[in-house]
């Protein structure tokens, strides 16, 4: 059997759903290369945090600040505020020179907290080629005074404004930890994203015994990371007209699968392939087509969404409904061995 294996993400018909998401593997040509070979529909590339655009900005203010009290003939020697961008220059380039290297769709990606300069940057990604944007809201409230409402209003005005600007597609990648994240999300598409992208990995922090201090901590992901991402794509797939990017925790044709019978318009990926190399994507794209071989799908699109919440014989599974049946009929190995007489 011939499977259609597209699918539709950000305006954009890919030739499967297998997504890689922003890593290091994204960050070279060559495994850029590499994954295009082995199956990749699209890429996106390292994020262009809004730390890199503020040092910049600091650096060149510095530059001139130290020129003002110099002969003017001397401040000829320092480049103009507007055009010096070292910083961010390099992402542009290498967005360049990935343009011309690899015939996928390419995703740029801008991550910070802050409205700041993302708008410049994210036209000025437009214009080196990229054929959509995500914005990687990476923000943790901590402050007792700020509210849910204050939090959700940064995001929005971050969405709305650099949506506004932009006539390329959009997608904006968000954490879980919203109070009613259904609303959130409809108003996230209203304020302009095309996409949303489920779910960031905060990255937390721990602590070390011995030098008694905190240290940033990296962990790659599990596929059990996957289930929570698996209950908002299934819950948000019929109420929303956008795409539905499903990340973290996906390691294997399985995890694809799940997402997309869940909801997701393509599942991204990029622990696997740091673990195996940009190679393992042709035996992850492999598995996949073997699967709907098997289970006579005709293609990719008959099956995104086949078990959403709406679509689903048991819809309370992405609810509440099942909560009390798993801690109960759970059952502990320890509790099930036989006891010595």
């Amino acid at each position: 059997m011939n499977i259609d294996l597209s699918t539709c993400y950000l305006k954009r018909t890919l030739k499967n759903p297998l997504v890689v998401s922003a890593c290091p593997l994204t960050g070279s040509i060559k495994s850029l290369q590499e994954l295009e070979e082995a199956g990749a529909s699209a890429v996106v590339l390292q994020s262009l945090f809004s730390e890199q655009i503020e040092h910049e900005e600091y650096e060149s203010f510095r530059l001139h600040s130290f020129a003002s009290d110099q002969s003017f003939e001397s401040s000829s020697y320092f480049p103009e505020l507007d055009r010096y961008n070292s910083g961010p220059e390099p992402h542009l380039e290498f967005l360049e020179g990935a343009k011309k290297a690899i015939h996928i769709p390419i995703i740029a990606s801008l991550n910070g907290t802050s409205l700041g300069q993302w708008v410049k940057f994210a036209r000025l990604y437009e214009l080196a080629g990229a054929d959509a944007l995500e914005l990687n809201i990476y923000f943790v409230s901590t402050n007792l005074a700020t509210n849910g409402n204050e939090v959700e209003k940064r995001y929005l005005d971050i969405v709305s404004e650099v949506a506004r600007n932009l006539s390329i597609p959009l997608a904006v990648k968000i954490g879980p930890y919203f109070s009613s994240l259904p609303h959130f999300a409809k108003n996230l598409v209203n304020a302009g994203a095309d996409g949303l992208v489920l779910f960031n990995r905060y990255l937390d922090p721990e602590i070390d015994l011995e030098r008694l201090s905190v240290q940033p901590h990296l962990e790659l992901s599990q596929p059990s990371e996957l289930r929570l991402v698996l209950r908002w794509i299934g819950i948000l797939r019929d109420q929303l007209p956008c795409s539905l990017a499903a990340t973290s925790g996906i390691h294997s044709a399985s995890e694809s699968l799940k997402a997309l019978l869940a909801g997701a318009n393509v599942t991204m990926m990029a622990s696997t392939l740091l673990k195996n190399g940009p190679g393992h994507l042709a035996v992850i794209l492999d598995e996949l087509t073997h699967w709907l071989e098997a289970h006579q799908y005709r293609s990719v699109q008959e099956l995104i969404g086949s078990l959403s919440r709406d679509r689903s014989e048991d819809a309370l599974s992405f609810e509440r409904g099942n909560y009390m049946k798993a801690l109960v009929s759970y059952s502990s190995p320890k509790l099930n061995k036989p006891q010595a007489d």
